[in-house]
């Protein structure tokens, strides 16, 4: 029992602590709480004032911010009043202005009503006139119209003669200066050596015991070389040389090369003829091929069929008036380019059209027609453009110019074939041709007499005083250089120069 009393007191004890430490702690968290109320109390009346301050400032901005935007309005009013103000008036502007239109509109139909019946009643008035004035002169209106022409013709003869001399004067002094130049330019940038042969070909022998060689026993081998060779061989008395005749080039061109090979061998029978003929023919082939293919590079042209480059070879041994065809077709090709470039035509077309213009010639020995209508069948056939057919087949004027280009050939062949030393001409056909040019220039009325002058480059007509005045000199003058150019063949040009003269002779007695 007096065990347990201690443990009873201490457990009475523990109890009474917690009790007074229970009561302690409320006491202290009731001070807290009173505390952190008061905080609490002031914070919200802190708050309060602030959020009163905000709601002021905003209640300020607001009525600013208002009192901006009712500005603006009232002045987005005021624009949109006058705007409107403005449109109301530009409105009844353009209804005034399109009753006003409504109203032109009206009169000028009017007016061109009227017009038309003014125009009629004119019409009928000046038909009613004519039928009067035709019926009182007794002429028609082309009749009168004729007379009319006919006596200006008479009164103002001296002014249109001055007019058209002034005229052609300047038009001719220009144009002749600006082709001049042209030409001058084109023949510069290009002049080529000409080689010039006849129909026949001389061969130097090492002396003149070879003829007797040449000819053989009985004749035997100069019959054999001109039965292979198809050309006629001349031994005569000129020394130390014997002449090869005939007129395909080709042929006296194998005859030449095979007759000099068999001289320096020395071995000239017919069995050794038939070898070296035969031997010289497939040397010409590839010479022909090679001369056709060096006149391609050098005048740049590509894409020619083979056999036209190789008709093309066979020009070099080709000559027309004593001028190589080869090299006058190359020259031709060149001029035509340059032409070409000085007046801006298409330069490859002119250059092709220019070497190709005389193919024809290559062989018109062999197929009848001429040399033109030949190159065109020729072209034709192997599918060169239609372009270079019609710039090449007009350069005789045998067909009409169709395009630039075409003139352009014709007036390098021209230029090719008539500068001095390119040529030769026979002296029958030199005087035939003088005789036809003054013969053409004769047979005009009203002509006295005519002279071909200057190798036949102008003729000089002479004409009766009495019969032709000074304004039918012009039109005699033209007429005669129409009839010049479309019936003879000449190169170059040839000036027409119409002499009027009047002479009173009187006695002094």
């Amino acid at each position: 029992m007096n065990l347990l009393l201690p443990f009873v007191a201490a457990f009475i004890a523990l109890a009474a602590g917690s009790v007074l430490g229970y009561l302690a702690r409320q006491s202290i968290a009731k001070k807290r709480i009173g505390s952190i109320e008061q905080k609490l109390q002031e914070k919200a009346a802190q708050a309060k004032q602030e959020s009163e301050t905000i709601i002021s400032q905003a209640r300020e901005k607001a009525s600013v911010v208002l009192n901006t935007v009712k500005k603006e309005e009232d002045q987005t009013r005021n624009r949109l009043l006058k705007a409107e103000h403005f449109l109301l008036k530009r409105e009844d502007i353009l209804d005034q202005r399109f009753l006003d239109y409504e109203k032109k509109e009206k009169d000028f139909e009017e007016k061109v009503t009227k017009l038309k019946e003014v125009k009629e009643n004119l019409e009928a008035l000046k038909q009613e006139a004519l039928a009067k004035l035709e019926k009182t002169s007794g002429l028609n209106r082309d009749e009168a119209k004729k007379e009319l022409l006919l006596n200006c013709e008479k009164e103002f003869e001296l002014e249109i003669m001055q007019k058209l001399r002034k005229l052609e004067g300047d038009g001719k002094e220009k144009l002749q200066d600006r082709a001049k130049e042209i030409i001058a330019l084109a023949i510069q940038k290009y002049a080529l050596s000409q080689v010039q042969e006849m129909t026949t070909t001389t061969v130097a022998l090492p002396n003149d015991e070879i003829k007797g060689r040449i000819i053989g026993k009985e004749g035997r081998n100069i019959k054999t070389l001109e039965k292979l060779t198809g050309v006629e061989i001349i031994v005569d008395e000129t020394p130390e040389a014997v002449v090869i005749s005939g007129f395909d080039p080709i042929r006296r061109q194998i005859a030449k090369t095979a007759l000099e090979k068999l001289i320096h061998d020395g071995r000239i029978q017919p069995a050794r003829i038939e070898e070296v003929v035969q031997k010289t023919q497939e040397e010409i082939v590839t010479q022909i091929k090679e001369a056709g293919q060096a006149a391609i590079y050098d005048t740049n042209i590509i894409g020619l069929d083979p056999k036209i480059v190789q008709l093309l070879g066979r020009l070099r041994f080709r000559t027309s008036y004593g001028q190589n065809v080869l090299l006058h077709s190359i020259e031709v090709s060149h001029l035509a380019g340059a032409l070409a470039a000085e007046i801006g035509a298409n330069i490859g077309l002119a250059k092709k059209a220019g070497l190709l213009h005389d193919i024809g010639k290559a062989v018109d020995q062999q197929i009848e027609g001429s040399h033109v209508d030949i190159g065109m069948k020729i072209l034709e056939k192997f599918g060169v453009e239609k372009a270079v057919i019609s710039a090449m087949k007009s350069h005789h004027e045998e067909y009409p110019s169709e395009i630039l280009e075409a003139v352009i050939v014709q007036a390098a062949d021209q230029i090719s074939g008539a500068r001095p030393g390119a040529r030769k001409d026979t002296l029958e056909n030199y005087l035939k041709r003088l005789g036809e040019l003054e013969a053409i220039a004769t047979s005009f009325g009203g002509v006295e007499k005519a002279y071909a002058i200057q190798a036949g480059r102008e003729i000089r007509v002479f004409v009766k005083p009495e019969q032709i005045d000074d304004l039918a000199s012009h039109q005699l003058a033209k007429e005669i250089a129409k009839r010049i150019e479309d019936e003879l063949n000449y190169p170059g040009e040839i000036k027409v120069n119409v002499i009027r003269e009047s002479r009173v002779v009187e006695y002094a007695k």
